[in-house]
């Protein structure tokens, strides 16, 4: 037999601290990825994430299993530096158009993993993770 719990509230045990169930419903992540970009390109864990493409050097995209409400959404992301005899260090950029309009949907979001000592050229990165918060649909 399902139960269904339903509260506006929680508390904690001795009632002094307590958060809306609104508050946790927006503040948590509602998709997240953690991904081997080196070697081979694997996801290592995730929430909400139903796959994750290697469109070629330092360029991912991955989608969501359930979908956001709309393109509005807030993401997050890091990246390992490489290491080697040349470390350097790593920065995620969102792919956009020419035009500059990013090219994001509500379920798939495409970066790009870029050097940040040599010209910006992009590479993979050993360990890559991305947060997305927003509504889901």
């Amino acid at each position: 037999m399902a139960s269904i719990l339903r509260v506006n509230t929680l508390t904690d045990a001795s009632s002094n601290n307590s958060t809306a169930m609104s508050t946790i419903n927006q503040g948590t992540a509602k998709s997240w990825v953690c991904l081997k970009g080196s070697d081979t390109f694997a996801i290592r864990d995730s929430f909400n994430t139903a796959s994750a493409t290697d469109n070629g050097e330092g360029d991912y995209t991955t989608t969501r299993s359930n979908a956001l409400a709309n393109g509005d959404y807030a993401t997050a992301g890091i990246c390992s530096a490489t290491g080697g005899g040349n470390p350097h260090y790593n920065f995620i950029v969102e792919n956009s158009e020419n035009s500059g309009t990013k090219i994001r949907t509500t379920t798939a979001f495409r970066t790009y993993i870029l050097n940040a000592r040599d010209s910006e050229s992009t590479n993979d990165a050993p360990d890559y993770s991305m947060t997305f918060m927003g509504d889901l649909a």
